[in-house]
């Protein structure tokens, strides 16, 4: 099991490593800064940390030495057209929400998605960045729009382990789009996606779904399992075409989903009730666990608050690692809770955090 976790929230990095049985923070970064995502690469061991510092712009950084320091580089940016006029009326980063590393085959290759809704790609590590202008020209981009932010913004990318080119990224909102040239070419595949706050004629149509997060089943990548903004979808066919989950309970909204590594019919989501609200079913926060498929549903409340509860898991707020057995979720409220058995129990690790963003395992 991995027995580290690195937190990205509103007031910094946070480094946890579990010894004895107990989690404690033994390393801070960016103290009072957010910061939107993280990257463990498996494949050089780098450490990335993305922050969004508002009027200051968006940042990057990388850190070779596990964290002891952390050189600034180049963070993604739209390119310039040249024109004072149109460079001042360009559109620029806001967030990175997505960051992941190319295929085994691929070393220094990263790739980094954004509000609003641009994909780049680096080929040295994050020094230098290009603006995926295929995705960003494709007909009907000017249709894209924003979810839970003004603008639209990628914030899954699914790279296939068999093949560092077959890429899907989702978008919120314009559905799921995949490549299968490294980018060069993309075609919209969030085919079966169902959109209810679209009028009745529209909701079918692939450009306007709002997928929350997308994973791919490490052991079977043709599978991915989506959190939609309006029901849970799943693909076997490698995010050419989706089919509904009808089975989730207690509520079909949220926003995150872990695929165990090992077994792609076994997934967990954190529902929640949908649009204003957005806050745990009757205050209560659970996690739902299938086994098969989706077929059925396990609601799994032991050791999360059952009352009064006001936590959101944000879509990358829950992960898994490498065994399946041990996950962690962290909340805005600040809460962080990990299990040890696949989600049966969960245990409170600590409870006075700023708002978290991104949970990954390190």
């Amino acid at each position: 099991m991995s027995d580290r976790l690195l937190l990205g929230t509103r007031k910094g990095l946070f480094d946890l490593r579990r010894d004895g049985g107990a989690w404690s923070i033994v390393n801070k970064a960016f103290v009072g800064e957010p910061v939107s995502m993280l990257l463990r690469d498996p494949r050089d061991g780098a450490l990335y940390a993305a922050l969004a510092l508002g009027h200051f712009g968006v940042k990057l950084h990388r850190s070779d030495d596990d964290g002891a320091s952390w050189p600034e580089l180049p963070a993604p940016a739209m390119p310039k057209a040249g024109d004072a006029a149109d460079d001042k009326n360009a559109p620029s980063v806001s967030l990175i929400w997505s960051l992941e590393p190319g295929g085994a085959s691929q070393p220094g290759l990263l790739w980094a998605g954004t509000i609003p809704g641009g994909l780049f790609r680096s080929d040295d590590r994050g020094e230098s960045w290009t603006l995926n202008e295929p995705l960003w020209n494709v007909p009907g981009r000017d249709k894209w729009f924003g979810g839970g932010y003004d603008q639209p913004g990628i914030h899954s990318i699914c790279v296939d382990p068999r093949n560092g080119d077959r890429i899907l990224a989702g978008v919120s909102c314009a559905g799921t789009w995949l490549t299968e040239d490294g980018g060069k070419s993309w075609r919209q595949s969030a085919h079966g996606m169902i959109a209810e706050f679209m009028p009745p004629e529209q909701r079918g149509n692939p450009d306007i779904q709002d997928p929350h997060r997308i994973v791919q089943s490490p052991a079977a990548p043709d599978v991915l399992w989506t959190q939609h903004h309006n029901g849970i979808f799943r693909s076997e066919n490698g995010g050419t075409q989706w089919h509904e989950i009808t089975a989730i309970k207690p509520a079909k909204f949220g926003f995150a989903v872990a695929v165990h590594p090992a077994d792609a019919n076994t997934a967990w989501f954190v529902p929640g009730v949908k649009d204003e609200c957005r806050v745990p079913v009757d205050g209560a926060l659970v996690v739902a666990r299938t086994r098969d498929g989706g077929k059925s549903f396990e609601v799994l409340r032991e050791g999360l608050p059952q009352r009064d509860a006001y936590d959101l898991i944000y879509r990358h707020g829950l992960a898994v690692d490498g065994t399946g057995n041990r996950l962690a979720m962290g909340s805005t409220t600040g809460h962080l809770w990990a299990s040890e058995d696949g989600g049966d129990r969960w245990t409170l690790i600590a409870g006075h955090l700023p708002p978290i963003a991104c949970v990954r395992f390190a």
